[in-house]
């Protein structure tokens, strides 16, 4: 009977919605990035990072963390709302504080690293998997920065040389451009914050860049000066590179998108949560709400065949 096929779907349907609203609240966030080019430590120690994951800084990352950088798109923390230096330790920069990513906090004067000119325009390559908006800020080590030490945020400027606010993503990546301070030499951390403003994530990382010193650039004249088309970089995996020692990038050239293979496919990584509101992370969870919009939606459909046999 009609009203019997009726009741009968009606307790299906009871019976698969906390189901439904299971697999919406599982879905995968949205916002995950990183830099790379010039490459960051979590990239290039990942998986993904090529010749630079083998690295003996990436080894010892990596040892230190207790398992590999897989989510290395993942390094965030909600709730912050700018208030990164009350967040964030001292000696804990690099990982966030974040128990999953403490290998990138070791300090060490060999990180795979990204040679760049003093005062040249240089263009970040920041891989995203889905388009948000938020604002970087770009922060170098302040001249005589020693990198056999922990990283503090003494260490870094008070003020970013660069912030650029919702750029576009083109190609699956954010280029941010901006002119590099004249005043440095030596090896440095690049340490770049994203803030979102579509969700309430915070993103960091750093990346090992090193500026020639001053002898350097006269020994090597034109031969220390890159190409525009190559945005004043170069890559090596030493701390003090000479001609005849420079090697090739840590990594190749990134794609235009990020690997398949790196994209977690649930969101399972340690995210730090507001520590007064115990909240955790809220990015969009499209994955599972498209897929309990189309159950929800098939439901109603069959609902409707039912009542009309």
């Amino acid at each position: 009977m009609p009203w019997m096929r009726s009741h009968r779907f009606a307790l299906a349907a009871a019976a698969v919605t906390p189901l439904l609203l299971t697999v919406w609240a599982a879905g995968p966030a949205g916002a995950h990035g990183a830099p790379t080019d010039p490459v960051s430590r979590v990239y290039a120690c990942s998986p993904d990072g090529g010749s630079a994951s083998r690295s003996a800084a990436c080894k010892a990352a990596v040892t230190s963390n207790g398992a590999p950088f897989t989510a290395w798109d993942n390094l965030r923390i909600a709730n912050v709302n700018g208030r990164d230096r009350q967040v964030v330790p001292d000696g804990k920069l690099c990982s966030g504080g974040l128990p999953a990513y403490r290998g990138l906090d070791l300090a060490r004067a060999d990180w795979p690293s990204t040679r760049l000119t003093p005062g040249s325009t240089l263009t970040m390559r920041y891989v995203s998997t889905i388009p948000h908006t938020g604002t970087f800020r770009l922060y170098l080590t302040k001249p005589g920065y020693d990198p056999t030490k922990p990283l503090a945020w003494s260490d870094l400027t008070d003020r970013p040389f660069a912030e650029v606010k919702d750029p576009a993503l083109t190609d699956g990546a954010y280029r941010l451009t901006a002119k590099l301070p004249s005043d440095r030499s030596g090896r440095h951390v690049l340490f770049t914050i994203w803030q979102n403003s579509s969700t309430p994530d915070t993103y960091y990382s750093c990346s090992d860049v090193v500026f020639p010193q001053a002898k350097e650039q006269v020994d090597e004249g034109a031969a220390a000066t890159t190409s525009p088309a190559d945005g004043g970089k170069r890559t090596d995996s030493s701390s003090s590179p000479t001609a005849a020692q420079r090697t090739p990038r840590p990594t190749s050239q990134a794609p235009s998108q990020a690997p398949t293979s790196a994209r977690p496919q649930s969101d399972t990584t340690p995210v730090a949560s507001d520590t007064e509101t115990g909240s955790g992370p809220s990015a969009p969870l499209l994955a599972g709400g498209a897929a309990a919009v189309l159950v929800l939606t098939g439901g109603a459909a069959l609902a409707v065949r039912l009542r009309r046999r």
